[in-house]
């Protein structure tokens, strides 16, 4: 880095002697501009401002001094060198005490003499850009300690109070407070939103949220956020206020505040609840407690139950999973509306309704990869994401949610299976076949659905296909009972009726003729690969 340096001399030979007096670049300088007075000083620094100013004491129109006056007022940062032709120490005070760094008399300059200040110069600088440096990132964590602190109460780290306390004194944080409050809040539904992010994409959603709720009650040295963990927030109020009644309207009016901003901007939705207040900052902890502990019992809402429903559940993921694999829409909707007939009592953040939201969500994604393992679902047009959940703020709205995002997934997957270059009969023959396939369906069946010649539709059909329409049918089935052997939840019996074969010794024949090996030493194998 090149230091800039402003040369300002009225006299034309005294600045010539500075300028050839050293190799300024050699030594990481150069001069950036000459001035004959201080006027024309001040102009030129409006411009372009130096690091250093080498300024002649006694010029016309503005003198030395009144310049370093000017400098030291306008451009603080700004280094000031000052020569003088006579030693009047009245001058130099006035110049040191306007900020010059010394002073060197003309009569005895000299290189070594001037590099020496030069160097002084730019260790100042230096030093004070580190210094400014340093304020900035104390400036920057502040706010990230001071939150540390207050999740440290909810959290229950030993000594978080004291060590808050002690904080916030040597800090000069809720200066004059009277009254304290505290409030527990939600994020919902948190883990249903957060389940399929990176680390880092959490610890931004986090991070957002912290700066769009500070961002609603105020002033962090007053009001605080602080992340406590799992979608849950701890929020530090105080007050200057003596009257528990104002202090609690305006806690009321904070988080409606907050909650509002979070929806607004997140498009995320939130519970909280309010703890009682308190008189003093050691006790926010006891304040937050009883706020959690309400907060809790709300989110945990139906938890006993949800033993039972987990374990239902297990059994229930089969079923849809079947459905889903048939491309069976209409059983899969009336199988989910059956699933939320018994969530509907439960708060939709509560830990019931994400654990077996959860759950149904990862059997579309097992489903999708089986079908499109080269392709990430959010990717996929027409699908709803995830980030969709942050705005839904019942369970029926999540049933509605739900029903769609399973429809969807259907519908995706049977226009991947039909892909392709076909003519518009062929296209909707695959389209038959992909919705019935587990049906007892025929040729004569899918013609008449498309008002069609059965034996003009089975003469296209091979042509386009390069197969019969038996021999598609069964390729179809086929895949879809590999598929449901690979979720190692289903019989082989189980399977061969599911996938639409009447008989379990002709699902035998057609599984070996495809494939080259019976279904037993298909599913052995696949058992294998799992070890």
């Amino acid at each position: 880095m090149m230091f800039q340096v402003l040369l300002v001399d009225d006299e034309a030979l005294a600045r010539h002697d500075v300028k050839s007096m050293l190799d300024w670049e050699k030594h990481g300088f150069t001069i950036c501009g000459e001035a004959y007075n201080g006027s024309m000083a001040l102009a030129m620094m409006e411009q372009m401002t130096p690091h250093i100013a080498i300024l002649d004491v006694s010029m016309p129109i503005m003198n030395g001094v009144e310049l370093s006056q000017e400098i030291k007022g306008k451009y603080p940062k700004v280094k000031m060198i000052m020569l003088s032709s006579f030693d009047d120490y009245d001058y130099v005070r006035t110049c040191l005490m306007n900020g010059a760094i010394d002073y060197l008399l003309k009569h005895r300059l000299h290189a070594s003499a001037l590099l020496t200040l030069l160097d002084k110069a730019v260790q100042e600088l230096q030093t004070e850009e580190a210094r400014n440096a340093q304020s900035k990132m104390i400036e920057h964590l502040s706010p990230v300690i001071l939150r540390e602190h207050v999740a440290n109460l909810a959290r229950d780290v030993g000594d978080a109070s004291e060590a808050l306390q002690y904080y916030a004194r040597d800090n000069q944080l809720y200066m004059n407070s009277i009254n304290y409050g505290s409030a527990a809040v939600q994020i919902v539904p948190f883990l249903l939103l957060t389940e399929s992010l990176t680390d880092v994409q959490k610890n931004r959603l986090v991070h957002q949220a912290i700066e769009v709720m500070q961002m609603a009650i105020g002033d962090v040295q007053k009001r605080t956020v602080g992340y406590v963990g799992e979608g849950r927030f701890i929020i530090l109020f105080s007050s200057e206020e003596r009257s528990e009644h104002a202090v609690t309207t305006q806690i009321n009016q904070a988080m409606s505040a907050l909650s509002h901003s979070l929806e607004k901007f997140l498009n995320l939705k939130c519970v909280y609840v309010i703890g009682p207040l308190c008189g003093n900052l050691r006790l926010i902890g006891s304040s937050y407690t009883k706020a959690n502990q309400e907060l809790n019992v709300q989110h945990n809402q139906g938890l006993n139950a949800s033993n039972l429903k987990d374990s239902l559940f297990m059994r229930e993921q089969k079923q849809l999973l079947l459905y889903l694999e048939q491309l069976d829409g209409e059983r899969v909707s009336q199988f989910i509306m059956s699933i939320f007939a018994e969530l509907r009592s439960q708060p939709v953040y509560g830990m019931t309704v994400q654990i077996i939201v959860g759950e149904m969500l990862h059997i579309v994604e097992m489903a999708w990869k089986r079908h499109n393992p080269q392709t990430v679902i959010e990717d996929t047009e027409h699908i709803p994401t995830r980030a969709e959940l942050g705005r839904i703020g019942s369970v029926t709205e999540l049933e509605i949610w739900m029903v769609n995002y399973y429809a969807r997934l259907v519908e995706a997957i049977k226009k991947q299976r039909v892909a392709g270059s076909y003519s518009r009969h062929i296209s909707k023959a695959l389209q038959f076949i992909a919705e019935n396939y587990a049906s007892n369906i025929s040729l004569d069946m899918m013609a008449s659905s498309l008002n069609l010649n059965a034996s003009y539709l089975s003469r296209l059909f091979k042509e386009e296909m390069q197969m019969t329409f038996t021999e598609y049918l069964n390729r179809v089935r086929i895949q879809t009972s590999c598929m449901l052997m690979q979720s190692g939840t289903y019989a082989l019996k189980q399977i061969s009726s599911e996938v639409g074969f009447l008989s379990y010794t002709y699902f035998f024949k057609v599984f070996k003729s495809m494939t080259g090996m019976t279904p037993q030493v298909y599913m052995d194998q696949l058992k294998q690969s799992k070890k």
